[in-house]
This record gives structure tokens, C-alpha cells and sequence, in this order.
């Protein structure tokens, strides 16, 4: 785990990247239509919808965007109809990838991860290639200023959480699936806001990487297939040395 929670603080940086960009936006939007297209518009009998709501609001995307996400999802305003769709492959040095897409057009999709992959030193995989080596589970980073350790952990714990990891600046909570949208009320219900939460392919079996150039190849991989327009997250099992990791956040 510790390479994952490793990640998690590239992630934090990386997120105020790509709310520079807009795209947590896109991504934002796509996820509203499809909760509310799943589950109904009303975030009250939605768990789902509550939870990417407020995602939407902490993003500070504004109301009108949300509501016609949503009203695309309920069918009240005319909308693409989006797929959700998984992705899995091989970075340098052996790294496990996960790429998860919502898409109107997986043709397209298909063609633009086959053609970053294999342009940036990656490679496809088939269908449980890779899959194995993650489990899915719900993530929540939480800035330690919202909470001390101690009470963000009876809150969590009570609420179904499986574990919870102090690093430093910010709080890494796990929880079964099942349990996601109840440690998501909680929180809310005890106002402690999240810097992100989702439901993250978390790796079970991690793979070394110990040298600059190879860490490197991994990244800018990644980079290259988080910019693509359907691409809602990438994960990966590289675990980054402590050196290496000080040299990418540099």
C-alpha cells in the first residue's frame, strides 16, 4: 500500500492540474448524466448523484452545468448516451495500468488509448490481464487540517471504513464498495470535505521501480493518457522509491 498512498500525493498535485485545464468539468459532467441516468435526479434517494454533487460544488463548477448534467441523465434535456468502459495495459518496467473511459464513441476511445500506449512505451493488455492485480475499493484523501486522527478515524470506522493512513498533510481512507456512499455521508454529515473521493482501483500486488528514466516513462505515460477527452482516471501499481518520489514532485 505505501506505493499507492505514494501516488495519492502525486494525485493531489496532479488534480489542480487538471482543474486548470477544465477537464474535471467534462469529467464531472459525464459522471452527473450517468448517476442520474442510473439512479434518478433527485440526490436524496441517490447516493450516488449526492456524492459526484458534491464533488461538482467542492470543483466549483457552476450550478447550471450541474443541473443540465443531471437533466441530460433524467432524460429532461435531449443527450449523448455515454458508456463506461475499462482499459488495461503495460507501462515500462512492467507497471499495471487501469485506464477508465466514459465515451459516446468507444471506437474512438479504443484508438486513442491503442495510439498513446504504444507512442509513450505502453502497451494493451487483454480483459483481466491486469485487472488482478488491483482490488476496487473507495478512496478519500482528506487534507489533515479538516480533522485530527482520531476522530476522522471513529467517524469513518462506525461508517464501514477498512482503513485509514496518516500522511502527514493529508488523511487516505479505504473502504469496501459497498460501503462508499455511506463513508461519503458521513463525512458530509460531519462537514469534513474531501480533496477527492472515488472509487479507485487500488493495487494488491505493487511493482518496484528504482531508477529516474523508467519512473519517468511511467508518468509521462500516464500524463498522456489522463489528457485524453474520455479518460476519467488512470491508475497503476508502480511503487516509487522515496528519492524518486522527491525528484517528481520537484
Amino acid at each position: 500500500m505505501s506505493g499507492h498512498s505514494k501516488w495519492a500525493t502525486i494525485k493531489r498535485a496532479k488534480g489542480a492540474a487538471d482543474a486548470k485545464r477544465g477537464k474535471i468539468f467534462s469529467v464531472l459532467s459525464k459522471d452527473l448524466t450517468l448517476a442520474a441516468r442510473d439512479g434518478g435526479g433527485d440526490p436524496n434517494f441517490n447516493p450516488r448523484l449526492r456524492t459526484v454533487i458534491a464533488k461538482a460544488k467542492a470543483a466549483n463548477m457552476p450550478a447550471d452545468n450541474v443541473d443540465r448534467a443531471i437533466k441530460k441523465g433524467t432524460g429532461e434535456l435531449p443527450g449523448v448516451t455515454y458508456e463506461e468502459l475499462l482499459y488495461e495495459g503495460y507501462g515500462a518496467g512492467g507497471v499495471g495500468i487501469i485506464v477508465e473511459i466514459t465515451t459516446d464513441n468507444k471506437n474512438r476511445s479504443a484508438s486513442e488509448v491503442r495510439s498513446t500506449m504504444s507512442k509513450n512505451g505502453g502497451n494493451l493488455a487483454g480483459v483481466g490481464a491486469v485487472a488482478f492485480q488491483f482490488d476496487r475499493k473507495g478512496q478519500f484523501i482528506i487534507d489533515a487540517k479538516q480533522s485530527d486522527e482520531e476522530t476522522l478515524m471513529d467517524i469513518v470506522l462506525e461508517a464501514g471504513a477498512e482503513d485509514i493512513k496518516n500522511e502527514g498533510d493529508h488523511f487516505e481512507v479505504v473502504c469496501p464498495m459497498s460501503e462508499y456512499d455511506a463513508v461519503s455521508q458521513a463525512l458530509s454529515d460531519k462537514e469534513i470535505e474531501t480533496e477527492s473521493s472515488e472509487l479507485a482501483y487500488i493495487p494488491n500486488i505493487l511493482v518496484p521501480i528504482q531508477d529516474k528514466d523508467t519512473a519517468r516513462k511511467v508518468l509521462h505515460l500516464i500524463e498522456k493518457l489522463d489528457d485524453l477527452e474520455d479518460v476519467k482516471a488512470v491508475h497503476h501499481n508502480m511503487e516509487l522509491t522515496d528519492d524518486l518520489l522527491g525528484d517528481e514532485d520537484a
